[in-house]
């Protein structure tokens, strides 16, 4: 069978694809591997039975589950009934889980067993949620939820057929992101936007440009085997969006449940010949570079391409990586829940590594605006403003108008998202990036960027991770503090590392204190838990 295809709806595009590469591996995960059909067939299962529940278009599903075969064929399932699945982030506490479970109006969750427990606390706490699957994952643990329902059951008792009805490019697609600070908020998207923001819109690599028609993304499905690995959990919205997108392109996507593990991660491109592999910046390409340099070399002649988002790659490790990998094309790429993809810096295979870490081309229609008039900055002027989108963007923040009409504006009767991105315009149209706006130090009036700084301390040889933050000062304001996570053996001191940010930062941007941690706290999103880290700099320093 062969679905023609007239829609951006994720569901019909996985439909017209999973139906012309039927017997293709989609799907590795530790010792599961599932075809397209296989995937398929169990998706429709998972439908019929959310019908049952009473699933109604529009409804929120919770995924409460690591990287799991599972989670894809929740999500398909939940898009052919034109229900939106809600990614959960597995490492919140009870408190941040109910909140998110509330804020969502989640009707129904999927969670595995190894969150049972958990799950069991919280649910008289959210008594909206009128279902539960437990899907099992080998753990001893029983599905503690009453009520609950095992997920391989829910399947057994379900039709396979494909007979749902026609759906809509205005269908719904929602992602969860944390940010750097507060809450757990939800983003709001169509799906036919989402598909071209987030997804690629046809072009995995934003090679060839997106697609001008939905049949035209059945002609990109790539010939042969191509195989992908995403070093990022599917609860967050790049392992999301890159694993959809080459799933939509006929590929094979390998999923590694479990923390991370930098040598299992080399092990499986060895084993599975993997062509791209796709990380979260610094946090997960230095322990990558190191398990290399610790047990390496591994095999990695399969591999053709690394892709980073989420975080810029520091200068330093970029050009590690490079070394270790000289045949490897590095795209390392900036965008936010709220926008999708906006930019990239690609260095391809045998290029000179470069000193620029935070400068990119910008996709489509981003900009950077003035704060105060919104208007574009001209290139080469050397004013900072914020990082703006128009075009396919979201409808807002779900739950959230106050919040909507802050970030979502309309300038000239045309309508842009605004990040917390601060950023100047190079001469030829590139973007500099100096962090974020929520997080600015102003230190004697003048304005310091951390991840600005960050990048800088992050090339000294004994720093193994870093964070910035203005502490409280009686002087300047705020003074600009280092809390450094060493490297094993290392004591960096105050004077070093200022001397080494003082030969590439202005003086003011020098950090004028030093806290050393044994470890770098990150939020559950893995980003800089900036208010652990002024807390703990304030502490230090008697404040």
């Amino acid at each position: 069978m062969t679905t023609a295809l007239g829609s951006y709806n994720l569901a019909d595009v996985w439909e017209a694809v999973a139906d012309l590469v039927a017997e293709r591996t989609a799907v590795v995960c530790a010792d599961v591997r599932r075809s397209y059909a296989e995937i398929e067939e169990r998706a429709n299962r998972l439908a019929h039975w959310l019908l049952q529940a009473g699933v109604q278009p529009g409804d929120h599903i919770g995924l409460y589950l690591t990287n799991c075969v599972e989670y894809f064929e929740a999500m398909l399932a939940a898009y052919k009934v034109r229900a939106v699945p809600i990614n959960i982030n597995h490492r919140y506490v009870e408190a941040e889980l109910a909140h998110l479970f509330r804020d969502a109006d989640l009707v129904g969750v999927l969670y595995q067993q190894q969150f049972a427990s958990r799950a069991a606390a919280i649910a008289p706490a959210v008594d909206r949620v009128g279902w539960w699957l437990a899907v099992e994952d080998g753990t001893a643990e029983p599905p503690a939820v009453e009520g609950a329902v095992g997920y391989e059951a829910a399947l057994a008792g379900s039709s396979p057929d494909r007979d749902f009805g026609p759906r809509s490019d205005d269908d719904l697609y929602v992602i969860y992101t944390g940010g750097t600070t507060g809450m757990p908020k939800g983003v709001v998207w169509r799906v036919a936007d989402a598909f071209f923001s987030c997804i690629g819109g046809g072009d995995p690599m934003r090679l060839m440009g997106p697609v001008s028609a939905p049949a035209e993304v059945l002609d990109r499905i790539i010939d042969g085997t191509f195989t992908f690995l995403p070093v990022a959990p599917l609860m967050h919205a790049a392992g999301q969006w890159t694993s959809l997108s080459w799933l939509f392109a006929g590929g094979t996507v390998v999923l590694l449940p479990g923390p991370l593990d930098a040598e299992r991660v080399w092990r499986t491109v060895e084993a599975e010949k993997v062509n791209l592999l796709t990380v979260v910046g610094d946090a997960v390409v230095r322990p990558l570079v190191d398990a290399w340099e610790a047990a390496g070399p591994f095999d990695a002649s399969s591999l053709f391409s690394i892709g980073s988002g989420g975080a810029p790659l520091t200068p330093g490790l970029r050009k590690r990586l490079m070394e270790i990998l000289p045949g490897v094309t590095i795209a390392d790429g900036f965008g936010s829940s709220e926008t999708g993809a906006q930019g990239s810096q690609r260095i391809e295979a045998g290029s000179a590594p470069t000193d620029g870490g935070t400068r990119f081309t910008p996709y489509g229609d981003t900009t950077v605006v003035d704060e105060d008039t919104l208007r574009p900055i001209p290139p080469g002027s050397g004013g900072v403003g914020r990082v703006a989108l128009a075009g396919r963007i979201p409808q807002g923040y779900y739950n959230d108008p106050e919040k909507t009409a802050a970030t979502f504006v309309v300038v000239d009767g045309r309508r842009y998202v605004l990040t917390g991105d601060l950023a100047r315009v190079e001469d030829d149209g590139t973007i500099t990036l100096l962090g974020r706006g929520s997080v600015c130090i102003n230190t004697g009036g003048e304005k310091v960027h951390p991840e600005e700084v960050e990048a800088v301390l992050k090339t000294h040889p004994a720093v193994y991770d870093a964070v910035v933050v203005g502490a409280p000062d009686d002087r300047w304001g705020q003074r600009v503090t280092a809390v450094v996570q060493p490297v094993a053996g290392a004591s960096p001191s105050l004077d070093e590392l200022a001397a080494h940010c003082r030969s590439a930062l202005a003086g003011y941007k020098v950090p004028k204190a030093l806290l050393v941690v044994p470890e770098v706290q990150r939020t559950p999103a893995g980003k800089p838990d900036y208010p652990w880290a002024l807390a703990a700099a304030s502490a230090a320093s008697g404040e």
